[in-house]
């Protein structure tokens, strides 16, 4: 059973992985999904909650069914 914070961290994780195997740098990726490198960083370390259409989004960004974000 995970708790928030363990979920936001493999959240975080899936994406940072998701984004490297795209070869895209933290700028690259935050210019392609409209938002700010900060805010990417903050993801990737698990202490953004995103709505799931920002995940949706991201997803799209990344070209990657949104399922392989939600895996847990």
């Amino acid at each position: 059973m995970y708790n928030s914070s363990e979920l936001l961290k493999q959240l975080g994780r899936n994406i940072k992985a998701e984004r490297v195997r795209k070869g895209y740098t933290q700028e690259l990726f935050a210019e392609k999904a409209g938002v700010s490198r900060e805010y990417i960083s903050r993801i990737e370390r698990g202490q953004e909650n995103m709505s799931i259409l920002k995940i949706l989004n991201m997803a799209n960004v990344l070209d990657t069914d949104i399922k392989n974000l939600l895996l847990f």
